[in-house]
C-alpha cells in the first residue's frame, strides 16, 4: 500500500500540469493522420519530463518506454491523439482555435493522462519489473485507423508486448467511476455504399423509367430483415443508412440513387456473413425490379474483445486504487474503437473513465459540439493507468 499512496501523491501533485496539457491540446486540435503539431508537442513535453529516447512511429505517432530495474514482462499503455471534424460551441478559454475541428471525443484528455502516467512510471521505475511501452497513437477516428499502422511498424515487438491497456473518457458515467466489461465490449464498424442504377425520365411518365428512388426505398426497408430475421437475437447488431442521394427533382426521376450506411456487430463470424447478405439482398432486389446495383464496402475496425482473465485481474487493481464502489459493470457499446486491433494480437482491456459532472454542467455526449470533461478527474485517470501497469508487470 506504500506504493499506492506514492502513486496517488505523484498524480495529485501534477494535477494542474495535466490540466494545462489537456487545455493546450484542446485548443490546438488536428485531424486523423495530420497530427504533426500534436505529436511535436507530446515529444516536447516528454523531453521536459526527462525522456531521452522519444521515438516516432507511423508518421505522427510517438512512443517511449519505461524500463524497471528488474526483468519482467512488457505492457502497452495507449492513448489516441486525433480530433474530429466538428465545430466547437463551448464557451471556454481553451476553445478550439481551428474552425471545424474539435477534440469532441476526449483524446486530449487521454493524451494528457498518459503523459502524467508516463511521468509517474518514470519516477517509480525502481519498483518496476519489465517494461512499459507508452504509445500516443494517431488516427483512431478514421478508417483504417492508426492502430494498424502502429502494429505494422512493430509496436508489439522489441520487446514483445504481453498485454495492452486503453482508457477512454465516458460522459455517461459520473466523475470518478470506472466502467469495465469483460469479453465482448465494442462493435465492429463497416461502412457500405449502395448505388442503384436505373433509368431516369419524366416523373409524369413512370412507365418509361426504371425508378431507382423506388428501388432504393425497397432496399432500405428490406435490409432491416438482415438484423431482425437473419441473425441471432443474442448477437447485438446495427444496420443504419444515414445518407441517400437522389439527384432528381420534383418532376425528374434520376438515373441513379446512392445510399450510404454502416453495419456494426459484436460477433466476428456474423460480421462476415452479414456483409455477404447485404450485397446479395441489394443486388438481387434491384435486378428483380429491372435495375442494377453496385455495393462497395469500406472495412473498418473489428469487434473489441476484453480478455476475460486480464479484465478480472485489472478489476481487482482498480478496486484497490479507486475503491470497489467506484468500479461498475457496463453494457456492451455499439461504438467502434481501433484499440480492438491490439486485442487481435495480445490480451487487451479497454475501459472507460467517468467524466460527467452535472454540477459543472458537463453532461454533453461524445462527438457533440459541446462535449467537455471534468478536469478534476484527469490526475486520477493518470494514476490509475500507472497503477495498472505496475501490477500487470508483476509487483
Amino acid at each position: 500500500m506504500e506504493l499506492l499512496g506514492k502513486i496517488k501523491q505523484l498524480a495529485y501533485k501534477d494535477r494542474d500540469t495535466c490540466i494545462a496539457w489537456r487545455r493546450h491540446l484542446h485548443a490546438n486540435p488536428e485531424l486523423s493522420f495530420c497530427e504533426v503539431a500534436t505529436s511535436a508537442y507530446i515529444a516536447a513535453q516528454l523531453r521536459v519530463l526527462g525522456f531521452a529516447d522519444i521515438r516516432p512511429i507511423g508518421d505522427t505517432g510517438v512512443y517511449v518506454t519505461v524500463t524497471g530495474t528488474r526483468p519482467g514482462k512488457t505492457v502497452l499503455l495507449r492513448a489516441d491523439i486525433d480530433a474530429l471534424p466538428i465545430h466547437e460551441n463551448n464557451a471556454v478559454d481553451y476553445v478550439s482555435g481551428t474552425p471545424g475541428v474539435m477534440h469532441a471525443c476526449g483524446h486530449d484528455a487521454h493524451t494528457s493522462m498518459l503523459l502524467l502516467a508516463s511521468k509517474i512510471l518514470r519516477e517509480i521505475r525502481d519498483d518496476l519489473r519489465g517494461t512499459v511501452k507508452i504509445l500516443f497513437q494517431p488516427a483512431e477516428e478514421l478508417i483504417p485507423g492508426g492502430a494498424l499502422k502502429m502494429i505494422e511498424a512493430g509496436i508489439l515487438q522489441g520487446p514483445e508486448v504481453h498485454a495492452a491497456i486503453g482508457q477512454h473518457v465516458m460522459p455517461g458515467l459520473p466523475s470518478g467511476k470506472v466502467g469495465l466489461r469483460a469479453g465482448r465490449f465494442m462493435a465492429s464498424s463497416d461502412n457500405f455504399r449502395i448505388t442503384v442504377h436505373g433509368k431516369g425520365g419524366h416523373a409524369a411518365m413512370p412507365e418509361n423509367v426504371i425508378d431507382p428512388v423506388l428501388i432504393a426505398s425497397h432496399i432500405t426497408v428490406a435490409l432491416q430483415q438482415i438484423v431482425s430475421r437473419n441473425r441471432s437475437p443474442k448477437v447485438p447488431s446495427v444496420l443504419s443508412i444515414g445518407k441517400v442521394t437522389a439527384d432528381g427533382s420534383c418532376n425528374v426521376i434520376p438515373d441513379d440513387v446512392v445510399m450510404e450506411g454502416t453495419f456494426r456487430t459484436l460477433d466476428h463470424e456474423w460480421r462476415e456473413q452479414a456483409l455477404v447478405r447485404i450485397k446479395k439482398l441489394a443486388t438481387d432486389l434491384a435486378e428483380g425490379m429491372g435495375a442494377t446495383c453496385t455495393v462497395e464496402f469500406t472495412r473498418g475496425y473489428p469487434p473489441l474483445y476484453n480478455d476475460t482473465v486480464l479484465a478480472s485481474q485489472l478489476r481487482g487493481y482498480m478496486e484497490a486504487y479507486l475503491g470497489a464502489g467506484n468500479i461498475v459493470d457496463i453494457d456492451s457499446w455499439m461504438a467502434a474503437e481501433d484499440f480492438a486491433r491490439y486485442g487481435e494480437h495480445v490480451p487487451s482491456v479497454f475501459y472507460v473513465l467517468g467524466t460527467r459532472n452535472e454540477a459543472k454542467g458537463i453532461t454533453s455526449g461524445l462527438h457533440t459540439s459541446t462535449f467537455n470533461v471534468d478536469e478534476d478527474i484527469l490526475h486520477e485517470g493518470a494514476g490509475l493507468m500507472a497503477w495498472l501497469a505496475y501490477h500487470q508487470l508483476g509487483s
